[in-house]
C-alpha cells in the first residue's frame, strides 16, 4: 500500500473494492419491495447513470436542485444500507426513483425500468478514468490492463456482456425503456420527453426545457459537487484505507468513441471477440453500432 492508500496494481484495486461494499447492503437492495409506479434506472456502471438520474429527478420536480448529492434523492439500491439511506422513506416527488447496477436476475421486480447501454469500449475507458486517482495511483495501471481485467472479468456489477444479455429480453416490454447513451446525446430533448412519457410525468414545456438544460454536460460540470458521490465516499473510502477526499467526478466529457485513443488494438480485438461469442448470439446484432441503430429506430 502506498502512503496515499491508493492501489498500484489490479489486485489492490479489487481488494479495496471488496472492502468498500458489503454483501448485506447489496442483498438489502436486491430485496427492496418495489412498486409498479417506481422507476429503477438500471445500467452497467459508466453508461450514463448519473445523467439519467438527473433527467428523472428534474422531470418529477420541475428542476429542483435543492440536494447535496444526486444519490440522496435518487438512491442507489445496493449501497443504501451501507450509507444509512432508508429506501422506504418518502422522496421529494413522485414517481419514486432509484439507481441500480444489478443484472435483471438481481434487480427488484415489479417496478418500471430505464436501462441504458453504452459502447463497451468507451465504458472501459470511462471506468479507468473514474478509478484512476481514486482507487489506484495515476500511471500505475495501464488502460488496457484495466479494461481486460474489470470489464471482461467483471466488477461487483458482473461483467458487461452478462449484464447486457440479462436485460436484453426486456427491451420490448411495457415496463422497460431501453436506451443507448450515444443516442441520448444525439437528441437530449427528445430523450427527456420520452422519459417523461415513460415515467407517467405530465411535464409541460417549461419543465421539459429545464430538465433538458440541467442534464446537459455544461450544467452538470458546473454543479459537479452534486454528482460526485461524496457522501458515499465519506463512508466507503475509510473501509478500504483510502482518504475520504479521494475520488473523481462522475461528470466528465461523456465522449463518444473515446476508446479509439484510449484502448490498444489488441484489447479492442478481445472486446470484439467477446461480443461475437456472448452478445451477438443473444441480441442478433453483430456489433454495438448495429444494436444502437436498432434501438434508435424503434
Amino acid at each position: 500500500m502506498t502512503t496515499s492508500g491508493l492501489a498500484t496494481d489490479l489486485e489492490g484495486v479489487r481488494e479495496r473494492l471488496n472492502k468498500m461494499f458489503s454483501e448485506e447492503s447489496r442483498q438489502a437492495g436486491h430485496a427492496f419491495p418495489a412498486t409498479a409506479t417506481d422507476v429503477i434506472i438500471a445500467t452497467y456502471p459508466k453508461c450514463g447513470t448519473t445523467m439519467m438520474q438527473q433527467i428523472v429527478h428534474g422531470l418529477r420536480t420541475a428542476g429542483d436542485m435543492d440536494f447535496d448529492e444526486i444519490t440522496q434523492v435518487v438512491p442507489w439500491l445496493e449501497t443504501a444500507q451501507d450509507t444509512g439511506i432508508d429506501l422506504r422513506a418518502p422522496q421529494k416527488a413522485l414517481p419514486r426513483a432509484f439507481k441500480s447496477h444489478q443484472t435483471w436476475d438481481e434487480v427488484p421486480k415489479g417496478a418500471r425500468y430505464i436501462y441504458v447501454l453504452r459502447d463497451p469500449k468507451d465504458v472501459a475507458v470511462s471506468f479507468f478514468q473514474f478509478f484512476q486517482g481514486w482507487l489506484f495511483e495515476e500511471g500505475s495501471i495501464t488502460t488496457d490492463a484495466f479494461a481486460t481485467e474489470f470489464l471482461l472479468a467483471g466488477t461487483k456489477s458482473g461483467d458487461y456482456a452478462g449484464h447486457l444479455t440479462s436485460w436484453w429480453h426486456k427491451r420490448n416490454d411495457d415496463d422497460t425503456l431501453m436506451l443507448c447513451y450515444e443516442n441520448i446525446l444525439v437528441d437530449l430533448p427528445g430523450t427527456v420527453a420520452e422519459v417523461a412519457r415513460f415515467c407517467g410525468i405530465d411535464a409541460d414545456a417549461a419543465t421539459l426545457e429545464v430538465a433538458t438544460h440541467q442534464a446537459g454536460f455544461q450544467f452538470m460540470r458546473e454543479h459537479a459537487h452534486q454528482f460526485d458521490e461524496h457522501p458515499l465516499r465519506a463512508v466507503l473510502n475509510p473501509r478500504a484505507g483510502l482518504p475520504v477526499e479521494a475520488g473523481n467526478s462522475k461528470v466528465r466529457k461523456g465522449k463518444v468513441g473515446g476508446h479509439k485513443v484510449g484502448l490498444g488494438d489488441e484489447t479492442s480485438v478481445i472486446y470484439d471477440r467477446i461480443w461475437d461469442e456472448r452478445i451477438a448470439p443473444v441480441t442478433g446484432h453483430l456489433n454495438y453500432e448495429s444494436l444502437r441503430a436498432a434501438l434508435a429506430a424503434r
